[in-house]
């Protein structure tokens, strides 16, 4: 059985989909406001999530940026939006696929079906190990010494894009490039404070590195801790 949570704002498109995501076997967790959806996010675990744009307390596509902050559940948009730059910046922004209402429920269960055989085609990926630290990249988690870590979406990509290369100084700009779509020059304190963030879960200080190191003026690494 699937789980789905359901983000709409409009009772009546709310029931209807719900009875039809419910008719296909899956079990639904029906929502009408952004903070609700965030909240059942940060709290339970979800197959998929079938996303409205018009949230009556924020607009969809932040709504979803901020899912994405903290998971990565498959994530449908669902919505009376057709013109093309609002796809576009939605997909950018990390949905998984876009469905145009109206729509019936056999459309949706096509979509819906096919969405989640995606995710479940990728491969599994042994975990990155370094000294203590754990890094299950199928998972999304992290250990140190057995203790789970308690990290953000991006401070977790960060991580294992370190540990994928351990040992290998990584420049700055490919850090910006590839995790924050940033040019490489750009000079704002993003990636600093997320690896200030990420010593601190890791216990220790950039004065003082056990597994993240800084080469000044060319990039960072991450080692096993001796």
């Amino acid at each position: 059985m699937v789980s789905v949570l359901l983000v709409e704002d409009d009772p009546v498109v709310r029931s209807a989909v719900g009875r039809a995501l419910t008719g296909l076997g899956h079990a639904v967790l029906p929502v009408g406001t952004a903070l609700e959806a965030l909240r059942e996010i940060t709290s339970s675990t979800f197959d998929l999530v079938v996303l409205d744009l018009g949230l009556p307390d924020m607009d969809g596509a932040d709504a979803l940026r901020m899912m994405r902050g903290v998971c990565d559940v498959p994530v449908i948009v669902a919505t009376a939006r057709d013109d093309e730059a609002e796809i576009v910046r939605v997909l950018n922004a990390g949905a998984d696929d876009y469905l145009v209402k109206p729509f019936s429920s056999e459309h949706l269960a096509a979509r819906l079906a096919a969405v989640l055989r995606r995710a479940r085609k990728q491969a599994p990926v042994e975990a990155l190990r370094l000294g203590g630290l754990t890094v299950d990249l199928d998972r999304r988690e992290a250990r140190l010494h057995g203790r789970e870590l308690n990290l953000t979406r991006k401070e977790f990509d960060l991580l294992a894009y370190l540990a994928a290369r351990e040992g290998k100084v990584v420049p700055r700009a490919e850090l910006l490039a590839n995790l924050w779509n940033l040019p490489g020059r750009h000079d704002d304190q993003t990636l600093d404070v997320h690896l200030s963030w990420l010593r601190r879960k890791l216990g220790e200080r950039a004065a003082e590195p056990r597994f993240l190191h800084t080469v000044r003026g060319v990039g960072f690494k991450l080692t096993a801790a001796g």
